[in-house]
C-alpha cells in the first residue's frame, strides 16, 4: 500500500554502540507525507533512517515486499481467523494496545457510539483519497521551536546563517513548485512576528538590529515572490493576502525604511519647513516590511502581451507594424514590457524562483529592451535641454525611488537571472568546504535565444550593460540611516558581481558604449554633466568602472572618474523650489543640510577613487595634475586628504627602485594644502601632520624644504615652526639623507635661523629657547634671539620660560647673563608659607647657588629678590645653609678677585636672609596652629625643632627663641596636651 515501514541500524562507533531504529513512512502521489523514527529526532529535515529506508527502497524495489492494504488482507479472513488475529496482535503489544483495543471494544459493543455512526473503518496503509490534498511531510511545530529558538541567539552563534539558510530551503521548495514553501514561510513569518524584541525596539524608537534587518528584509521579499506565483490558486492568493494585512497591521511591524521613528511626523521638521513639505510627510501612508507582498497580490499574469512575452522566444511585431509609435514593441519589432521597472523585475524573481527560468529570461531581456529605450529617449530630451540646465549647473529631475538599494533589489535580480544562464557548470562543483571558499563563477557567452536580437549579444552581455544602467542611475539619496546603508550594501554587491566577469573584447565593447551613454546622459545618468544636489554619489562605481578601462581605453577611464568626483551635498545649499518641474521635485527643505548618515563612508570612498586615480597615473605630470585639481576642488576633509597624501608619498616612494618625483611632487602639495586646512582649527593629528610633511619635503629635496621655511607663517604655529620644522631640517640626519655640500647646508641654516628669530618676535613664551638653540653657530643671529629674550622677559613670558633659558644659558657659557634672566624670572615668583613642595623650589636653589658662585655683588643683588618672593621658612632656611657653607665667587669670573673667606650671618647681605627665614618660621608656626590636628603634633615638634637651629645662627637667636616659646604657651595654653609636648622638648 501507501506505508513503508523497516529498520535501520546504526553501525557502532568508537564512543557509540550499535543502535537499531524503527522507521514508518507515508507516502502518497511521489511525495513522503509523514514520517516517524525510533530517534527522536527534532529538526525541520528528515533524519539519516528516514533518508536510508527511503534510498533503500528507490534503489532496491524488488527487496522490499510489497503488499495490499492491511483491510484487503483483513477482508480475506473469516471470523475465527480474525478472531486469532486480534489476539495475537493485542499480545504482542500488550503493554501498549491493551488499553486502547478495551476502549474500542467498548465503543463497537455501544449502539449509539460515534465509530457505529461511521461506514467503515481507517486504513493507514491505504492512499488517500482523490480530492485530498497531498503535500510533503512537513514538521509544522519542529519549524516553529527552530525559528523561535534562532531569534532569541538575536544573530549570535550563527543564528542569522540558519536563519537564511531556512529561507534559501523555502526558494528551494518554491523552485520545486512544492506547495509546502508558502506554508514553511508562513510559520517563520509567524515566529518573526512574535519575536519580543519588536516590542522593545518600538518601545524604545531604535531600529532593528542590522542584521536583523536584514533577515526582514529577505522575508518581504521571499513574500512577493509567493505571491506572484504565476500559476497559484485565486483562494491561496486571497488567504495569503488577509494573513499579509493581519501582520502588516499590527503595530510592532517593521517599516520598510527601517525606522520605528518615522511614522511619527517629527515635529522640529514639521516647523522649519514650508507647509507644503509637512504635508507631504504627514500624509505619507505606513509601508511595513509586507506592503509590497500585499501590493503584488494585485498584480496578475492574464495580460496576453506578457503571456506571450513569456511563452515564445519568437515574439515579434509584424513587419508592417513598426513605423511609428508603439507602447508593445520597438522600432526593431522587439516586445518590450512598460511596466514599473522594480515590479517587473519582481515579476522575472517570482519566474525563476518558481521554477520558471526560460520564462524569467525572456522576461529580463524584454525590460532591457524597454530601459534602452528609455535611456535613448532620455539622451533626446538632454539634448533639447542642455543648453539650459548647464547654464544652471544643477538640475531638480533625478529618480525618487533608486534601483540599487531597492527592497526588491530589481538590478541584482535581472543580473542574476542572466548570469545564471551563463553560468558553466563545473564537474566538481558540490565540492566546495564548509569554509565557503568557492571559486569564483566560471561564465560563457550565450547567445541572446531571440531572432531579431543583435547577433553579438549574449545574456552575458546583457547582463553587464543591464548592471551599469542600474548603477548609473541617477537617484535621490533615500531618507534615513537604514536606507541610506542599504543603498552602499546593494552597490558593493553588485560590484562584488561584476569583477567575477572576465572582461573580454565583447564584453569590454559593452562596458564602453554603456560608460559614453553614461557620460553623455544628463541629468538621467548619475555621471551626467548636471546631477541633483542630493544625488546619492558614484564613486564606488566610478572607482569599479576606472579599474576595468584603464586597460582597454585609458582616457575614457579617467574622464569617467574625474566626473564622479563631486559631491554636490557638500558644495551647495540647496535650490529653492523649482515651479517649473513640479513631479520631479524632492521635498529639500530651502538651506537644509541634508541628513546623510552614510556621510563618512561615502566621503571614504570618493578618497579611494582618488587614491586609485592617483597611483594608476603615476609618472604622468599631465594626469596627475588634473586628478590633483580634481581633490582640492571635490574633498574637503583635511584628514582625508593627508591620508591620500600619505598614499601618494607611500607608492611614489617604493622600498626597492627609485622615487618617483611626479607624485613625490603631488603627496607634498596634498600635504601642504592639508597644513593650510587645519592651521587654525585644531585637529589631534596635527602634530603627526607636520612631521610627515617634513618627512615629504625631504624626500623631495632641499628646494622643498627652503620653501616650507621660507613661507612657515601660512602653514605651521611658531611652536611647531621651530620645535619640529627648523629642528628637524636642521638635525643631522637630514643633513645625511641629502648629502648636501657646504653653500646648501649654509642656505638652509640662514632660513632655519631667520624662521626662529621671526617666531621669537611673534611667540617669545614658547619660542625663545628653540630659536636660542637654532642660532647657536651665529653669533650676530643669537644675540638678537637674546635681545628679543630679555626684551620680552618683563611682560609675556613666565619664571618657568626664564628659568629654563637661564640654565640653557648657563649651560652655554654665559652665567652673567644666566644671573639676568634667573633674577628676572625671581620678580614673577611668589611662594607661600605652605608651598614647601613646589616645583619651583628646585629652580630657586639653582638660582642662589649661581648667584653664589658668581660671587659677593650678585648674591647680594638676588637676596633681596628671594625674600620677596619666597615666604616658605624650610626653603629659606635651606639657602641660607647653602650660602654659609662655602666661600662665594668660586666660580672663578676671569678678572675678579676672590677673597676665599666665609661669609657671616651677621653682616649683610645674608643677614637680611636671616631675619627673613626667623619671621617665616613664625608666622608659619601661627599659621599652623590655627587648624592643628593631634595626628600633627609629632609633626610639629620637629618643625619647631628646625626653627630653633635657624634661631641659634643669630647672635641672641637662644634669647629670641625662648621668648618665642614663652609667647606660644601663653596664647595657645588651650591646647594643653600639645603646650605639655612642648615644655618636654623645648622646656
Amino acid at each position: 500500500g501507501f506505508h513503508l515501514s523497516g529498520t535501520v541500524t546504526e553501525p557502532a562507533t568508537a564512543t557509540e554502540p550499535e543502535m537499531t531504529y524503527k522507521v514508518a513512512i507515508s507516502f502518497d502521489r511521489c511525495k513522503i507525507t509523514s514520517v516517524t523514527c525510533g530517534c527522536g529526532n527534532k529538526d525541520i529535515f528528515y533524519c539519516a533512517h528516514v533518508v536510508a529506508l527511503s534510498l533503500y527502497r528507490i534503489r532496491k524495489p524488488d527487496q522490499v515486499k510489497l503488499r495490499l492494504p492491511i483491510s484487503e488482507t483483513l477482508f480475506q479472513m473469516n471470523r475465527d481467523q480474525l478472531q486469532k488475529f486480534v489476539q495475537y496482535l493485542i499480545t504482542a503489544h500488550h503493554t501498549e494496545v491493551l488499553p486502547t483495543a478495551q476502549k474500542l471494544a467498548d465503543e463497537i459493543l455501544s449502539s449509539n457510539s460515534e465509530i457505529n455512526q461511521v461506514h467503515g473503518a481507517p486504513d493507514p496503509t491505504a492512499g488517500a483519497s482523490i480530492d485530498d490534498e497531498n503535500c510533503w511531510h512537513l514538521d509544522e511545530e519542529q519549524v516553529r521551536e527552530q525559528v523561535k529558538l534562532f531569534l532569541s541567539q538575536g544573530g549570535y552563534y550563527g543564528s542569522g546563517k540558519q536563519l537564511n539558510s531556512m529561507f534559501a530551503k523555502v526558494r528551494e521548495m518554491l523552485r520545486m513548485r512544492d506547495s509546502n514553501g508558502a506554508r514553511m514561510l508562513t510559520l517563520i513569518t509567524e515566529q518573526f512576528m512574535a519575536d519580543p524584541r519588536l516590542s522593545l525596539w518600538r518601545q524604545q524608537g531604535t531600529g532593528i538590529t542590522e542584521k536583523c534587518r536584514q533577515l526582514w528584509d529577505e522575508l518581504g521579499a521571499l513574500w512577493v515572490c509567493v505571491v506572484l506565483n504565476p500559476h497559484c490558486k485565486l483562494e491561496e492568493k486571497s488567504c495569503w493576502l488577509r494573513q499579509l494585512r493581519k501582520w502588516g497591521e499590527m503595530d510592532v511591524c517593521p517599516l520598510e525604511d527601517g525606522n520605528y521613528g518615522n511614522e511619527l511626523p517629527n515635529i522640529t521638521n514639521a516647523l522649519t519647513q514650508s507647509s507644503g513639505h509637512s504635508q507631504d510627510s504627514l500624509a505619507r501612508p505606513r509601508r511595513t516590511v509586507f506592503t509590497r507582498a500585499i501590493e503584488g497580490c494585485d498584480l496578475h499574469w492574464q495580460d496576453s502581451h506578457l503571456q506571450r512575452i513569456i511563452s515564445s522566444d519568437f515574439y515579434v511585431s509584424p513587419s508592417y507594424q513598426r513605423e511609428g509609435e508603439s507602447l508593445l514593441f520597438n522600432s526593431q519589432g522587439q516586445p518590450l514590457w512598460l511596466e514599473h521597472v522594480p515590479t517587473a523585475c519582481a515579476r522575472v524573481d517570482a519566474l525563476r524562483s518558481h521554477g520558471y527560468p526560460r520564462e524569467a529570461l525572456r522576461l529580463t531581456v524584454a525590460i532591457i529592451n524597454t530601459l534602452r529605450l528609455q535611456q535613448q529617449r532620455q539622451l533626446e530630451i538632454y539634448k533639447h535641454q542642455k543648453k539650459e540646465l548647464l547654464q544652471r549647473g544643477a538640475t531638480t529631475i533625478t529618480n525618487l525611488e533608486g534601483w540599487v538599494g531597492h527592497p526588491l533589489n530589481p538590478i541584482g535580480c535581472l543580473f542574476l537571472t542572466l548570469t545564471e544562464a551563463c553560468r558553466l557548470e563545473e564537474e566538481n562543483c558540490l565540492e566546495i568546504s564548509d569554509a565557503g571558499d568557492s571559486k569564483p563563477p566560471v561564465y560563457q557567452h550565450v547567445p541572446v535565444a531571440t531572432s531579431s536580437q543583435d547577433s553579438s549579444e549574449s545574456y552575458l552581455t546583457l547582463a553587464l550593460e543591464v548592471a551599469l544602467m542600474g548603477m548609473g542611475q541617477q537617484r535621490v539619496m533615500p531618507e534615513g540611516l537604514y536606507a541610506q546603508d542599504k543603498v552602499c550594501r546593494n552597490e558593493e554587491q553588485i560590484i562584488a558581481r561584476l569583477q567575477d566577469l572576465e572582461l573580454d573584447p565583447v564584453l569590454v565593447q559593452t562596458l564602453r558604449k554603456q560608460c559614453i551613454l553614461l557620460l553623455e546622459g544628463g541629468p538621467f545618468s548619475g555621471l551626467g554633466e548636471v546631477i541633483h544636489r542630493e544625488s546619492v554619489p558614484m564613486h564606488t562605481f566610478a572607482k569599479y568602472l576606472f579599474s576595468a578601462l584603464l586597460p582597454h581605453d585609458a582616457d575614457l577611464a579617467y574622464k569617467l572618474a574625474l566626473r564622479a568626483m563631486r559631491l554636490p551635498v557638500l558644495e551647495t545649499t540647496a535650490p529653492s523650489s523649482d515651479v517649473t518641474h513640479p513631479h520631479h521635485l524632492v521635498s529639500v527643505v530651502p538651506s537644509r543640510y541634508p541628513r546623510w548618515f552614510t556621510l563618512g563612508h561615502l566621503e571614504s570612498q570618493q578618497c579611494e577613487l582618488a587614491s586609485t586615480m592617483l597611483t594608476a597615473a603615476k609618472g604622468d605630470m599631465l594626469r596627475l595634475r588634473t586628478v590633483l585639481e580634481a581633490i582640492q576642488k571635490n574633498i574637503h576633509s583635511s584628514s582625508l586628504i593627508f591620508k591620500l597624501a600619505q598614499d601618494a608619498f607611500k607608492i611614489a616612494t617604493p622600498a626597492d627602485s627609485n622615487s618617483d618625483t611626479t607624485l613625490l611632487n603631488v603627496a607634498l602639495e596634498l600635504g601642504l594644502q592639508v597644513m593650510r586646512m587645519t592651521l587654525s582649527t585644531l585637529n589631534w593629528r596635527r602634530r603627526e601632520m607636520v612631521r610627515w610633511l617634513v618627512t615629504c619635503a625631504t624626500e623631495v629635496g632641499v628646494r622643498a624644504l627652503v620653501s616650507i621655511l621660507q613661507s612657515w607663517y601660512s602653514l605651521f604655529t611658531p611652536t611647531e615652526a621651530t620645535s619640529i620644522v627648523a629642528a628637524t631640517v636642521m638635525s643631522h640626519n637630514t643633513i645625511l639623507r641629502l648629502s648636501l655640500d657646504y653653500p646648501q647646508r649654509e642656505e638652509l641654516a640662514s632660513c632655519a635661523r631667520t624662521l626662529a628669530l621671526q617666531c621669537a618676535m611673534k611667540d617669545p613664551q614658547n619660542c625663545a629657547l628653540s630659536a636660542l638653540t637654532l642660532c647657536e653657530k651665529d653669533h650676530i643671529a643669537f644675540e638678537t634671539a637674546y635681545q628679543i629674550v630679555i626684551d620680552a622677559a618683563s611682560t609675556g613670558m613666565t619664571y618657568t620660560q626664564l628659568f629654563t633659558i637661564a640654565r640653557y644659558m648657563e649651560h652655554r657659557g654665559y652665567p652673567l647673563r644666566a644671573f639676568k634672566l634667573a633674577s628676572l624670572a625671581m620678580t614673577h615668583l611668589n611662594l607661600a608659607y605652605n608651598q614647601d613642595t613646589h616645583p619651583a623650589i628646585n629652580d630657586v636653589l639653582w638660582a642662589c647657588a649661581l648667584s653664589h658662585s658668581l660671587g659677593k655683588n650678585e648674591l647680594a643683588a638676588i637676596i633681596p629678590l628671594v625674600v620677596k618672593s619666597v615666604h616658605c621658612a624650610t626653603v629659606l632656611s635651606d639657602i641660607l645653609r647653602r650660602c654659609t657653607m662655602t666661600a662665594p665667587g668660586l666660580a672663578g669670573i676671569p678678572g675678579r678677585r676672590n677673597s676665599g673667606k666665609l661669609m657671616s650671618t651677621d653682616k649683610a647681605p645674608l643677614r637680611q636672609l636671616l631675619d627673613a627665614t626667623i619671621s617665616a618660621y613664625i608666622n608659619t608656626t601661627h599659621s599652623r596652629l590655627t587648624h592643628i590636628s593631634p595626628r600633627h603634633y609629632g609633626e610639629f615638634i620637629e618643625f619647631l625643632s628646625k626653627a630653633r637651629e635657624t634661631f641659634l645662627l643669630a647672635q641672641d637667636g637662644h634669647i629670641q627663641f625662648a621668648q618665642f616659646i614663652d609667647n606660644l604657651k601663653q596664647i595657645y595654653k588651650g591646647k594643653k596636651k600639645l603646650m605639655l609636648l612642648v615644655r618636654e622638648r623645648f622646656g
